[in-house]
């Protein structure tokens, strides 16, 4: 049993203001792992007056970029120390496969590492060569922190959620108030534990474990002045409008509902096994999933017979069974929600290829869903234009190439896609004409170094490299 009866605010461990600790549910089977303290709006008051008074005194804001960078490298290589630490309380909290959270570790690394390169060439101060020779005067411009930050991360990748916004903030020289989900109060516990060890000074940062309810609070707070939000669209809206109200700075990474395009000259079998990771990735959980499957109409039963193969081979169970391949979902509700959507897909009258809305034998115990694939799916289908954040694809026909790009870019969101092809420089061509915020191009991975974000309803704002650096400072310039 993991128990962490205090919070970490402003960089020590102090008593709750509500000394109830929350019970932490085992998604494979529902017992309890673990107890944890949890904010409430009087904690926030602390860990935001912490803040402020670190900011306004400026320890940490003046402290040279080379100093701050040199702190977070100390705290990524205690991560990476802990790796195998942190993956396993992910899959103990959320269900993630065990493949899923060990893989994320490198990837972490190459998110901090572009950050810190990225801080270590950022213009923080240049002088700007006059535009009219015959100026009186010379501008220098600095990019300087922006104060008090609310991050706000959700449940199903918490790690990655949580240093892709607290490493930005801290090399810009803010101070940050992470507010994480419930259901990770052991990973996020444990983030704690080694931020306090990188040696940041008192103030800087809190982690606090709360509900939705108080982390509405933590951004509607007056002495916040930045919100750095990832969860769902709706959360967003709501998000965004208490920014646009009280002129907060404001990202929002949001959900998705991305394409893969598969073109009719791709190698079928290579495209097939990259849904497997592309589509499928952290049981389905995940934002970026390209769960909308294209394919062109002269060799759609073709990838709908492979998909049907994959997926039926892939095993559900145990996230600690190094065989799993997708485990539970990571509460109840969610597990409902996903097995209503099944049900709902066979309503509008797609066609059920594999899968369905029945809990997987003998795992009933958990939060398991049953793989689905969907085919003759209708773009228009609620199936096909709607979150669903669980392991159900859908394959959708298309006749040529221009249609295929048109389904594509047919949603409110545009987070992710991807495009499959056996001509590279080809498939580079259709991802340009994709409306989303990143394309991967045969299964590539995505990359740390450039922006991640999303357009449309999937977001405000990128995260990632020199982009994401910048989206924490504000711009000064003095004229001399």
């Amino acid at each position: 049993m993991i128990t962490y009866a205090r919070l970490f605010i402003g960089g020590i461990w102090v008593e709750p203001s509500n000394p109830e600790l929350l019970d932490i549910s085992s998604p494979h089977d529902r017992s309890v792992i673990g107890r944890a303290a949890q904010a409430q709006p009087a904690d926030i008051d602390r860990a935001v007056a912490a803040a402020r008074a670190s900011f306004d005194k400026g320890e940490w804001r003046l402290t040279p970029p080379a100093e701050r960078i040199a702190v977070l490298r100390r705290f990524n290589a205690l991560r990476e120390e802990s790796a195998e630490k942190i993956a396993h309380l992910i899959s103990l909290e959320n269900g993630s496969a065990g493949w899923f959270t060990r893989a994320g570790q490198p990837g972490l690394t190459r998110q901090a590492n572009a950050y810190l390169k990225a801080a270590e060439e950022f213009p923080w101060e240049e002088t700007l060569v006059p535009s009219d020779p015959a100026a009186p005067v010379r501008s220098v411009v600095r990019r300087e922190a922006i104060g008090v930050v609310a991050a706000v991360i959700p449940w199903n990748s918490p790690f990655s959620s949580a240093t892709s916004k607290i490493i930005p903030s801290l090399l810009a020289g803010n101070s940050v108030v992470l507010k994480v989900s419930p259901e990770n109060s052991l990973s996020m516990g444990f983030l704690s534990e080694l931020i306090e060890r990188a040696g940041l000074p008192e103030g800087v940062i809190s982690v606090l474990p709360a509900d939705r309810e108080t982390s509405e609070y933590l951004v509607s707070h007056q002495d916040v002045d930045k919100i750095a939000f990832t969860g769902s669209t709706r959360a967003g809206r709501r998000i965004a409008a208490i920014a646009g109200e009280q002129l907060k700075r404001v990202s929002l990474e949001l959900g998705g509902k991305s394409a893969a395009i598969i073109l009719p000259d791709a190698d079928i079998e290579k495209a097939v096994a990259g849904v497997r990771f592309g589509s499928l990735l952290n049981n389905g959980e995940s934002c970026i999933a390209q769960t909308r499957i294209l394919a062109p109409r002269s060799r759609y039963e073709e990838v709908v017979a492979g998909l049907k193969e994959l997926v039926e081979s892939l095993k559900v169970g145990d996230p600690n069974d190094p065989d799993t391949f997708i485990g539970p979902m990571i509460r109840p509700d969610q597990q409902e929600r996903v097995r209503n959507y099944i049900q709902l897909g066979i309503e509008e009258g797609a066609r059920l290829v594999t899968g369905g809305p029945q809990i997987p034998e003998g795992l009933e115990k958990g939060n398991y869903v049953t793989p689905t694939v969907f085919a003759d799916v209708d773009n228009a289908m609620r199936i096909a234009q709607e979150e669903i954040f669980g392991p159900v694809l859908v394959v959708i026909a298309y006749d040529d190439e221009d249609e295929a790009v048109r389904i594509a870019n047919d949603s409110e969101y545009g987070l992710s896609g991807g495009v499959w092809s056996a001509d590279e420089a080809h498939a580079l061509e259709v991802a340009r004409r994709v409306r989303t915020g990143t394309v991967t191009v045969n299964g590539a991975s995505v990359a740390f170094d450039g922006p991640f974000g999303g357009f449309k309803a999937s977001g405000i704002g990128r995260e990632y490299g020199a982009v994401g650096l910048g989206t924490y400072t504000e711009y000064k310039t003095i004229t001399v």
